[in-house]
């Protein structure tokens, strides 16, 4: 049977990091504040290897690569995923500099270790998208993907995946603080062996009860607020220590947000959670805890 989480992470540092004016446009978390480039580039560094540093304190494996130049959201690894006696698989990003992210001895490594299941990444040339674990959230024990669709996670590719990765996918609508559909589904949800975390008033309302019932099914859900949902409530993940112990890993702006029922709801299933201190990358890059790492099963 296929393990929900792993104790070993993938990270990569940015060598140019900073606001990425190519995906803005789909992405309302990300805000310019148009502060000095060095100093943010900096700043960023800083928190990428505290959070790393902290994860594997906690005893998570983790293994870090240095990122190409000109990409400034290559911290955020959501071209690849791996999948326990499955492989790997390559996905399509919907803006070049994001395209750009593939690193051809990172693939040819990966590929040796786990051999290639799929290559998506030439519906790229269709204009398509589908962003790894940004776009599918994986109930790997139940084999169900959740599936938010966006500009960012095209359906039918969707729908392409599940048929050769064996899932059944669960689509649903959802609409951020502006009106637009949520960027990535793991800002709106995470799934743990045996709690899930959902930020529900995202997830519009005829098909929210569909998306509650099937998280139910197996687990506990943690329900979030819409202001939660952008303080990164949403976009956390779990992970095994060194005695396989299970740890959830979410931002302490994330953690922070959370309510004291909520919070010991989570401490039942989780003895640990590891949080970073990220604002910088949350702020101009738009992403969270979560986005930062890439499980290697």
């Amino acid at each position: 049977m296929s393990r929900q989480s792993t104790r070993h992470l993938l990270m990569i540092e940015p060598s140019q990091p900073g606001f990425n004016p190519e995906t803005a446009a789909t992405n309302d978390y990300q805000i310019d504040v148009r502060e000095n480039a060095t100093e943010v580039a900096a700043r960023y560094l800083r928190e990428f290897r505290d959070f790393r540093d902290r994860l594997v304190a906690s005893g998570v494996f983790v293994t870090t690569v240095q990122g190409p130049k000109k990409c400034p959201d290559v911290a955020f690894p959501n071209w690849f995923s791996t999948h326990e006696e499955q492989g790997l698989v390559i996905y399509p990003m919907l803006t070049p500099n994001r395209r750009a992210e593939r690193m051809p001895g990172l693939i040819n490594l990966l590929k040796r270790y786990y051999g290639l299941k799929m290559d998506m990444a030439f519906h790229e040339e269709e204009g398509k998208a589908l962003e790894s674990t940004g776009s599918l959230v994986l109930d790997r024990v139940h084999r169900v993907a959740y599936c938010g669709r966006s500009a960012r996670t095209d359906e039918g590719l969707a729908r392409e995946w599940c048929n050769k990765m064996g899932y059944e996918p669960l689509f649903f609508d959802t609409v951020d603080h502006t009106g637009k559909p949520v960027y990535h589904t793991d800002v709106v949800m995470w799934v743990g062996s045996e709690v899930a975390g959902v930020c529900s008033g995202a997830i519009i309302e005829k098909d929210r009860e569909r998306v509650l019932k099937s998280l139910s099914a197996h687990r506990e859900v943690v329900e979030f607020d819409n202001s939660q949902l952008r303080a990164f409530c949403g976009n956390a993940i779990e992970a095994q220590g060194t005695e396989n112990q299970l740890l959830l890993i979410m931002s302490e702006r994330a953690y922070g947000a959370l309510n004291s029922d909520q919070r010991a709801r989570l401490s039942r299933y989780y003895a640990t959670i590891v949080t970073g201190e990220i604002p910088t990358i949350e702020t101009y890059g738009g992403g969270s805890a979560r986005c930062m790492v890439q499980e290697l099963f």
